[in-house]
């Protein structure tokens, strides 16, 4: 373990440790300074947040700063939230999110297929997975294997006393870790999982035009939808005053005609449609501090 994971490992360990015994208002006003230091110093994730909300919002000058200051703020709060959520009364998260299509959502449930509910990386999806256990369904989900392994560990167990099965995308050292397989005997039982979904952390990343440019973003989401009768159900997820709201938008149709590969290509392509509205509607909320459209991309090495 190099100096810095252990310095990465030993924050996040401080975090949990600490955060949950702050009074809340204490806790959100340091978290609140943090992003706003973040803000002002404009490093390299902040121009990126910058970069990308401008294409999402077509925002320039001081208003599209103001939109990347509540943009960090909302980043910063769901960190905190991360932090208390082992403490929080996961009762009180379920009572305090408005779930918009939560009904339709419930009754696709019901039916006794699985359901794929595919999320970007938005609001706190961790307090959305203690809504949707709290409402009885635990659920199924995929995680990137973060350095060093004890931090992964970490997030393994906090999200798995949450209710949720968690599957790393990879091996320890690299390699498949077959979580395909075992989402896809998930939804052949008639269970739910949550992907997030609208960035490609793999090299089978599906093409989609999303705000009017070309991207990647996981095929997994419509893979399963495909090979298994799975629905595939867009959720967008934001923060609404002290709570948390979600929208459940209609279930990506698999197309009628076409093969296998024009069928995840039209998939995704729904998918990433329901994204675009949320977070049309809530770009605040929108955490992607990352490169994210292929015109912003490094070039990859072809695959042999």
């Amino acid at each position: 373990m190099t100096l810095a994971d252990r310095i990465v490992a030993s924050a996040y360990t401080v975090g949990w440790a600490v955060v949950r015994f702050v009074p809340e208002k204490v806790a959100a006003f340091v978290f609140r300074l943090i992003a706003d230091v973040m803000w002002r110093r404009r490093g390299r994730s902040v121009q990126r947040l910058e970069s990308n909300l401008a294409k999402v919002t077509g925002r320039e000058g001081e208003s599209l700063r103001e939109l990347s200051r509540a943009g960090l703020r909302s980043y910063m709060r769901y960190w905190m939230e991360i932090f208390r959520l082992p403490a929080m009364d996961p009762k009180k998260i379920h009572a305090q999110t408005r779930a918009v299509g939560g009904d339709y959502l419930m009754e696709t449930i019901a039916e006794g297929r699985g359901v794929v509910i595919a999320l970007p990386h938005m609001g706190n999806w961790d307090a959305a997975g203690v809504w949707l256990v709290q409402s009885g369904h635990p659920f199924t989900t995929v995680m990137e294997r973060l350095k060093p392994e004890s931090l992964f560990e970490r997030f393994v167990a906090f999200r798995t006393a949450i209710g949720m099965e968690v599957l790393p995308l990879t091996k320890q050292g690299g390699g498949s870790a077959q979580a395909f397989g075992t989402l896809a005997q998930r939804m052949r039982a008639g269970k739910v999982a949550c992907l997030p979904a609208d960035r490609d952390l793999t090299e089978s990343g599906i093409e989609v035009d999303f705000f009017g440019r070309r991207t990647r973003m996981a095929a997994g989401p419509a893979l399963l939808a495909l090979q298994t009768g799975a629905a595939l159900v867009p959720v967008t997820i934001w923060f609404d005053g002290d709570g948390w709201g979600l929208d459940v938008h209609p279930e990506v149709p698999v197309p009628a005609e076409g093969t296998r590969q024009e069928k995840v290509v039209e998939l995704t392509q729904g998918m990433a449609d329901a994204f675009e509205k949320g977070i049309a509607e809530h770009p605040d909320d929108w955490h992607m501090l990352q490169r994210l459209w292929l015109e912003d991309l490094e070039p990859r090495e072809p695959r042999p």
